[in-house]
């Protein structure tokens, strides 16, 4: 009887033994499995260089505001004055991930208005990188301004671009001109000539209504890693108000900058090239103050 226990139990020893030499092949091998979660692991991508954000309402300096907006200087109230400069800040639930400052200066020729807002990225998913995200996010700004086509004709998309890339209503009204020369005539280019003068506007809306090609909204190179600039003009029949925008990415932040002018007195547009360079300006001192 004793032999007869002891064969079974050597036996099932052994077994075990084997077992365990084995490495557990009957469930699937663990010694493979661990392989190839080991090769199977993606390291986060890496962060964006950012972390903060500058204070908007702090960013832009008082010259650059007397510049921008011409009225500041025209406030008689010191305290006023000093409200008008500080601006006020946009509502936000994190200054570490959004932050925005808003002016807006009243004068006897025009009211002008200044938006700057501070955007950082930053991606939750480990395979992509913040640079990445705020990179697609910046696309479908630029998406959305629906630029022009660089190098394109002054004849087709210059009506269009100085009264406001993609505003509805202005290709109706950028269209109508150019299609008159097309009405019955002997098409003379004296009659052409005259009969484009009669449609055109009077004075100096209707120089303002066709942006030159190097005015129009368009891509830049010179600020920050990618950038973009709009212009759109209003095509109110009174007071003309223009708005020039740029919008620029530095890593993993998105800066919009929103300048905008409307004469009180006047049916002159707003100079263009004026407002643009102010803003591009402006720009290139926020992109030097992100890399300070």
């Amino acid at each position: 009887m004793r032999r007869k226990a002891y064969v079974p139990g050597v036996a099932a020893l052994l077994a075990a033994l084997l077992a365990g030499c084995t490495g557990g092949s009957a469930d699937g091998g663990p010694e493979t499995d661990s392989k190839g979660s080991d090769t199977g692991t993606v390291a986060p991508a890496r962060p964006g260089k950012y972390r903060t954000l500058p204070e908007a309402c702090s960013a832009v300096s008082q010259d650059t505001l007397d510049t921008l907006l011409p009225g500041i200087e025209q406030i008689a109230d010191e305290k006023q004055r000093e409200k008008a400069y500080a601006g006020e800040a946009t509502p936000t639930y994190d200054t570490d991930r959004r932050d925005g400052c808003r002016w807006k200066v009243e004068s006897t020729s025009a009211s002008d208005r200044l938006l700057v807002d501070f955007e950082r990225v930053a991606s939750y998913d480990n395979t992509v990188s913040d640079d990445n995200k705020a990179r697609e996010i910046y696309a479908g700004k630029e998406t959305a301004a629906d630029l022009p086509e660089p190098a394109g004709s002054g004849s087709a998309s210059g009506p269009t671009a100085g009264s406001g890339t993609g505003a509805p209503g202005s290709d109706a009204s950028a269209s109508s001109t150019p299609s008159t020369p097309s009405s019955p005539s002997s098409s003379p280019s004296s009659s052409s000539s005259s009969s484009a003068s009669a449609s055109a506007p009077s004075g100096p809306s209707a120089s303002a209504s066709v942006t030159p090609a190097d005015l129009q909204p368009r891509t830049l190179d010179d600020v920050g890693d990618e950038a973009f600039l709009d212009d759109r003009l209003s095509t109110a029949a009174t007071a003309r108000a223009r708005t020039v925008t740029v919008v620029f990415r530095t890593s993993n932040v998105i800066v919009t900058i929103e300048y905008a002018e409307q004469p009180t007195a006047s049916t002159e547009a707003p100079d263009s090239k004026e407002m643009q360079d102010r803003a591009r300006k402006l720009a290139q001192k926020l992109a030097d103050t992100l890399d300070g």
